[in-house]
């Protein structure tokens, strides 16, 4: 476990969540998380958006790909569980091509964008389809490339509707509330908006993907501040995606080209970043090297295995409220990575 401490704030590595080919659970290509909430708030929603190779009835091969899937991430590695997974690639009702966000209402009805389809399916907590709203266009209630999705107190839905530069504000049946945002780099304007979140005094937060920045917003989408900006430094993003804020208002935003997380206080001050201490392969992961001995015997080949440790292009994150922890979709090394956010740490005495 590895222990990171910052401005008063503690950060333990808690452990990896990843893909198994030998037991059939895990994910391709994670790009979008959710909490379930109430008596279900053990569980996380995973979308997977990369496709892979499976044996089909004739036992040739094809290709498939994208789903939900419900999981219980635990509180180490080795207690975590898949509880179900749903969806599948395609355009019928209750199937998604380009999943980007994934969110929950109070009901634990289960919201997840399609930004090819341009609309938005809705599941119960179990993963059975209930209905489908959105339509392309710039119109309001219309959709261009739906990506991060927030759902508020009063279970109405807030959009980044990427290719229109703006958010939408929705009902839970997909009518239009209102609208905020366009195309520019000014405050208040945006360039692909991607992710979204809320703070517990209801202010929204977006990543501006593309003026490589993010936007603090009032509830009705009047602008109140801008922090980070181009570059690869300290507090400086490239191509933000996912963002999360948690209880102590620190807003998380995953850096995506930058392979990081930047941690931010409510005030915009930068704290810290978070590059991946995934040290130990995940339960999961485990099982398929164990599984294979050719992989078993290439891995103690390997003089350096640091660089699997770290985040490579992370595209979403969600903050888990009851474990206080961040739980961050680790896109390309098909894991998800957790962070425990420890309030009660006391440092060690130093001794000669």
């Amino acid at each position: 476990m590895q222990t990171q401490i910052a401005a008063g704030r503690v950060f333990d590595f808690s452990h990896a969540v990843g893909r198994s080919a030998a037991s059939g659970t895990g994910f391709r290509h994670p790009v979008a998380l959710a909490m379930a909430i109430g008596s279900e708030a053990n569980a996380a929603y995973v979308i997977s958006r990369g496709f892979e190779m499976i044996p089909n009835v004739h036992w040739s091969r094809t290709t498939v790909g994208c789903r939900v899937s419900k999981i219980i991430p635990g509180n180490a590695s080795g207690e975590e569980e898949l509880v179900t997974e749903f969806s599948k690639y395609g355009e019928v009702p209750g199937q998604i091509i380009w999943p980007a966000g994934i969110a929950v209402d109070s009901q634990n009805t289960v919201y997840v964008t399609d930004e090819w389809l341009n609309r938005i399916s809705v599941f119960d907590s179990e993963g059975n389809f209930l209905r489908m709203w959105g339509e392309t266009g710039a119109g309001e209630g219309e959709f261009d490339g739906p990506s991060g999705i927030l759902i508020d107190h009063n279970d109405d839905i807030y959009l980044s509707d990427t290719r229109n530069h703006r958010i939408q504000k929705v009902t839970k049946d997909g009518a239009h509330i209102g609208t905020f945002g366009e195309m520019g780099s000014d405050d208040g304007q945006m360039d692909s908006p991607w992710g979204i979140a809320a703070d517990s005094e209801g202010y929204i937060y977006v990543s501006d993907h593309m003026n490589h920045r993010a936007q603090k917003f009032t509830a009705d989408g009047s602008f109140v501040a801008s922090f980070g900006s181009e570059g690869t430094g300290r507090g400086e993003l490239g191509r933000p995606s996912g963002i999360a804020v948690d209880r102590d208002g620190d807003i998380y935003v995953c850096d995506w080209s930058n392979n990081r997380i930047q941690v931010f206080a409510s005030d915009g001050r930068f704290i810290t970043s978070l590059l991946g201490d995934a040290a130990e392969l995940s339960y999961w992961a485990k099982m398929t090297v164990e599984a294979n001995p050719d992989a078993v015997r290439r891995r103690r080949e390997v003089k350096d295995l640091r660089v699997e440790w770290s985040l490579n292009m992370p595209t979403d994150l969600v903050f888990d409220p009851v474990e206080n922890r961040l739980i961050i979709a680790d896109s390309q090394r098909q894991r998800i990575q957790i962070y425990k956010k420890v309030n009660d740490y006391t440092v060690p005495s130093r001794t000669i």
